[in-house]
């Protein structure tokens, strides 16, 4: 399972969004605006911005980075 961390208005993670959709990526979302848990997690893992992206066997990443979002199939 992918996990996806977000929040509103961000297009880096619309854009994330859309590509896992359209590749047909199982994926669940967090937004960091509504839960402290999530945004303090995201920040522990190093990250000051999102979407921060989380897979299994894969480095969290951050960013819209289609080539690493690839590798998720």
């Amino acid at each position: 399972m992918v996990t996806v961390y977000t929040k509103p208005n961000c297009m880096q993670c619309n854009f994330t969004k859309k590509y896992l959709t359209e590749k047909e990526i199982e994926f669940q979302t967090i937004d960091v605006t509504e839960s402290e848990e999530a945004l303090a997690k995201v920040k522990g893992m190093g990250f000051q911005a999102v979407p921060v992206i989380v897979a299994e066997n894969e480095e969290a990443f951050y960013g819209f980075q289609p080539d690493r979002l690839a590798k998720l199939v």
